[in-house]
């Protein structure tokens, strides 16, 4: 576990400055809203008196630095209004987390309040490992179609923490300094793959234009969208890779793969997303990666005023969507499952939470609270903000899909893609791969 110091005092200031960048992990990482103190509205969040039984609450959370040093903050404001509660934190980066926190949900002896991923969503709650938030958290101040994520039977289990548009962010300050156009909103993977042929005459040796994504499952499903041929895997649990637009997809990144316009299989393997030394795109290596809207401040804190945002490439459809950011969720290991909601409802509903929390995890899912912060943005939020709004028109409909497919996309799937770029297999066997692996899942 990260274990940074903090003080509340100077993260307050910092959030007022606007100074804070945001960090994160697994492709969904933050930014902060910025400078001035968010305009004072209504809390939504009704705190219950303090009992006398002291209560200790585990909770656990992926991200970065600046996303945990606002959250410890938030946890202490939360203990200084009520002094019986307090919290046993557990945070680290995204690789492992799924892991350590599916171990300790198998051994019952999950933390009280957890952060999934939204693709992690159905599984937690038809493995029944989630409780119901109602009445006790308030979603009336929510987008529907960012609650569903978190629902089954008609019952909330996870609330939305932030909505989030996927795109691409690029190393801008590189790409002028080699005179390589930049993207607009609205580009085409045509124009993706052909400023990638484009760019071979300028790149210098040792950088490349793009990671190798040919086996990336969020990358492919981006491809899949665009082309018109829907999920990946349908909501009711069916494989539905479409075996053209899948060869397509890997066939044109073995062409960048053979022109040295992605890294070698070993370079590539070496990539940990928002790590200062192993991210590729923060040494230089990488010109794009994907990236969600909320993502500029990370990369700004590695090199300030270098890398931009734009819309994912589009082509019958747009590749892109809206999505939440993440869930928080009470898991039914919970002894103290009453006080960890009523924290739940002032984490996602107390403007004074919100004040600290900004958009860590993306806009604030409460519709007041991200009003609120609109008009204090700090021009990297602004940047964010625009791709979700030119997303927002005709970007896809996330959806969580089907349960049970999780270990098919970060095993099955991750093991495709590792064979894929070190040449161990065609793209027509990685298909049959895939394809064969699903079978498994299918219900």
């Amino acid at each position: 576990m990260l274990k940074w110091k903090r003080s509340l005092t100077v993260l307050a200031m910092t959030a007022l400055l606007g100074t804070l960048a945001a960090c994160g992990g697994g492709g969904e990482t933050t930014n902060n809203a910025g400078s001035a103190t968010a305009p004072a509205s209504t809390d939504t969040a009704k705190t219950a008196a303090p009992s006398n039984e002291p209560v200790k609450l585990r909770i656990m959370w992926w991200g970065s630095q600046p996303r945990h040093e606002a959250t410890l903050a938030a946890l202490d404001l939360y203990t200084k209004n009520n002094p019986n509660v307090t919290f046993e934190p557990e945070y680290s980066g995204m690789d492992g987390y799924l892991d350590k926190l599916s171990t300790q949900a198998a051994a019952n002896n999950a933390p009280d309040i957890v952060q999934l991923d939204p693709g992690w969503t159905p599984d937690w709650m038809s493995r029944k490992q989630l409780i119901e938030l109602a009445p006790e958290v308030d979603v009336s101040k929510f987008d529907e179609k960012l609650l569903s994520g978190g629902q089954r039977d008609g019952k909330q289990y996870a609330v939305p923490l932030g909505s989030v548009a996927f795109g691409m962010v690029y190393d801008k300050a590189s790409m002028d300094k080699l005179g390589i156009a930049n993207p607009a909103n609205g580009w085409t993977w045509d124009d993706f793959f052909a400023l990638a042929k484009e760019s071979k005459s300028k790149l210098p040796s040792g950088q490349y234009f793009t990671l190798d994504y040919a086996g990336n499952y969020f990358m492919y499903s981006a491809y899949q969208y665009a082309k018109g041929k829907g999920q990946v895997i349908t909501e009711d649990g069916h494989f539905n890779v479409d075996q053209a637009t899948f060869l397509d997809w890997t066939k044109k990144f073995e062409e960048l793969r053979n022109e040295g316009l992605v890294p070698p299989a070993d370079v590539n393997a070496s990539d940990k997303e928002n790590d200062p030394q192993m991210d590729l795109m923060a040494a230089g290596k990488v010109l794009f990666r994907y990236s969600f809207s909320n993502n500029l401040g990370t990369w700004d804190s590695i090199k300030p005023g270098a890398y931009a945002l734009v819309t994912m490439p589009r082509a019958e459809e747009a590749g892109g969507w809206l999505k939440p950011s993440m869930f928080l969720a009470v898991s039914k290991d919970s002894k103290h499952a009453e006080e960890a909601k009523k924290f739940v409802n002032w984490f996602v509903n107390s403007q004074e939470a919100g004040n600290i929390l900004q958009t860590f995890r993306g806009l604030p899912a409460n519709k007041e609270i991200a009003a609120s912060l609109e008009a204090s943005m700090s021009d990297l939020d602004k940047v964010g903000l625009g791709l979700l709004r030119a997303t927002e028109p005709d970007g896809q409909a996330w959806s969580p899909g089907a349960g049970g497919w999780t270990n098919f996309i970060d095993k099955d799937w991750v093991l495709i893609r590792d064979q894929l770029s070190f040449k161990k297999v065609t793209p027509e066997q990685a298909y049959e791969q895939l394809k064969e692996a699903a079978q498994s899942y299918e219900k």
